[in-house]
């Protein structure tokens, strides 16, 4: 994505090399960390831990545009690679849990499955099934256009702010409840359906009538009018994950009731949503 092309095998193989050696975070960081209450945002956490990155690698981030681009494998290999053990570490300390360290011979998404997961008595091996779906999630993610959080990571870039800087303004942008935080309010209203003891068909009616308190989130998209080809990729890996686990999420019967309404009642059609 950064170079317009695929890799071949020894820039791929070097590259992997580069997110495996810079999996670790360093000490002083979980001081950082530890300074946040445990309720604190994840957001909040992560953009904090996101910016202070440049102090601990200077030569990465020395804010001069021809010497930063220079070095940006590196910089893009660190920030990849350590954001990922940063979430690990934010996911564990909110609920009182050791910290987990990266593990250099287990893939991208298993070695996050790993540091989420494991326990030091009990290693959390991850079925094949979750660690495909999440790298699948994270690929779709990362190729998503000119968004709300890839245009503010690009205009803090513009000003030649390193890169850690410019993709924690990146994080503050996806926070947003008009943003990332919009699967928040999505997995609030399915609950809220939920607890109601509705399978969603209520809500749609509610929904139809102009009720603002009954607004359904999660529908309408800027780019995608009819359908967001995404939804369809991972809905599929959803329901393989789902049945590897031996899962049956009431939630998950909620959305997909939203969703056939959505495609198919004429209010919704007719709307684009």
């Amino acid at each position: 994505l950064f170079r317009s092309e695929l890799p071949n095998a020894t820039q791929r193989k070097e590259f992997g090399l580069k997110l495996r050696k810079n999996a670790a975070v360093e000490t002083q960081m979980q001081k950082i960390l530890e300074g946040f209450p445990t309720n604190a945002s994840p957001m909040a956490m992560l953009s904090a831990m996101v910016s202070a990155l440049p102090a601990y690698h200077p030569e990465l981030a020395t804010n001069n545009f021809e010497k930063d681009l220079k070095n940006f494998d590196d910089a893009a290999a660190i920030a990849i690679s350590k954001i990922r053990t940063i979430v690990a570490m934010i996911y564990r300390y909110q609920r009182g849990l050791p910290y987990m360290f990266p593990k250099q011979e287990l893939p991208f998404c298993e070695n996050f499955l790993h540091m989420m997961f494991s326990e030091p008595y009990q290693e959390h091996v991850a079925p094949p099934e979750v660690a495909r779906a999440l790298n699948l999630l994270l690929l779709l993610h990362a190729d998503h256009e000119q968004n709300c959080s890839t245009s503010t990571t690009r205009m803090v870039g513009s000003s030649a702010a390193n890169l850690f800087t410019s993709i924690s303004a990146g994080i503050c942008a996806l926070s947003g409840p008009l943003h990332g935080g919009a699967n928040v309010a999505v997995m609030q209203m399915l609950q809220s359906i939920h607890d109601e003891g509705d399978d969603g068909t209520r809500f749609i009616a509610a929904a139809k009538s102009g009720s603002k308190s009954n607004r359904l989130m999660g529908f309408g998209h800027a780019v995608y009018k009819n359908f967001d080809p995404r939804a369809r990729i991972i809905g599929e890996a959803c329901d393989i994950v789902l049945k590897r686990l031996g899962i049956d999420d009431p939630l998950l019967h909620i959305a997909k009731t939203l969703e056939q309404a959505a495609l198919k009642d004429d209010y919704f059609v007719s709307r684009k949503l």
